[in-house]
């Protein structure tokens, strides 16, 4: 269905996995006073509707882009009215703020409900003017994806937590910050790839994103050094489970998202071609569910 195509929902079920998974392993055993299973449905609808109203958006704004780079699944214009779509576009974000507002009134704090406006404009900007430019793009959606976990600490009072120094944070918070971090960089490295894919038509739309402005090898590079700030952490946090005997995560870590990054990297400055970019970035977002997943792991642990 071209709708369904046009909102990426293949990439809105990732974000669902990812906040249903983060809200199941690590807030729903805390008891939560906000994010009850029906507050939390509306808040992960309300992350969705945002993500697919951005991806219409993005869209409206890069049809002579698309038509250069993916001309064989261009939807607006061809299938879908542009005016149907920004159309839906409002109506979307304009839904998805009513769920958020509904959230944040039941804790007394509609003051929180300022995070997805944020967002919301932060998309349509990013459409309009961030894309283009040189790492800001990059960094806003990267930002956005990280988001989609702090939004579940903000909106759930029992992840507030008065802290003295680093040492003060709970193990729940602990792990949802580390998710955020690594959604924020695999993203980022994904978004760059995802840059090197497209460069010929976004070179032709006079955009300035790193493969163009600095080059092919350049943007790998600096992603192969991204990937690093990755593995490290990984690596440590492996070490440090293993050392308090646990075997199952460490094993995960290593098996199933350092090697398989390790690869990915190693791959990644072979060729220089448009599928091969493409077949990388597909292959970075298989790695990040695998990540996700993970979160199963810290349930288990954090309950026997």
């Amino acid at each position: 269905m071209p709708w369904l195509r046009l909102i990426r929902w293949k990439n809105l079920l990732i974000i669902f996995l990812t906040q249903l998974l983060a809200w199941g392993c690590v807030i729903l055993p805390q008891n939560p006073q906000v994010l009850i299973p029906l507050n939390f449905l509306l808040l992960t609808f309300s992350t969705m509707l945002i993500a697919a109203a951005g991806n219409i958006i993005n869209d409206y704004f890069d049809i002579k882009i698309d038509a250069i780079n993916n001309p064989g699944k261009v939807i607006l214009e061809k299938i879908i009215p542009r005016k149907q779509a920004i159309i839906s576009h409002t109506i979307l974000n304009l839904i998805a703020l009513f769920l958020a507002a509904f959230v944040a009134l039941q804790a007394h704090h509609l003051e929180w409900l300022l995070l997805q406006m944020c967002c919301t404009l932060l998309l349509w900007f990013y459409s309009t003017n961030f894309k283009r430019q040189y790492i800001s793009g990059n960094l806003v959606i990267a930002l956005l994806t990280a988001l989609t976990i702090i939004v579940l600490i903000l909106y759930e009072p029992n992840m507030h937590t008065s802290l003295q120094s680093f040492t003060d944070i709970p193990a729940a918070q602990w792990i949802l910050y580390v998710f955020a971090y690594f959604a924020f960089m695999l993203t980022w490295m994904r978004e760059i790839v995802k840059d090197m894919e497209d460069h010929i038509g976004d070179r032709a739309s006079g955009c300035d994103t790193m493969p163009i402005k600095q080059g092919l090898a350049y943007a790998t590079n600096f992603t192969m050094v991204l990937t690093l700030l990755v593995i490290i952490p990984l690596c440590f946090v492996s070490v440090l489970l293993f050392r308090h005997h646990y075997l199952l995560p460490p094993l995960y870590i290593t098996c199933a998202l350092i090697l398989p990054l390790i690869i990915w990297s190693a791959l990644l400055g072979t060729k220089f071609t448009v599928q091969h970019y493409h077949n990388s970035s597909k292959g970075l977002k298989i790695i990040m569910v695998i990540g996700i997943c993970s979160l199963l792991i810290y349930h288990f642990i954090s309950t026997t």
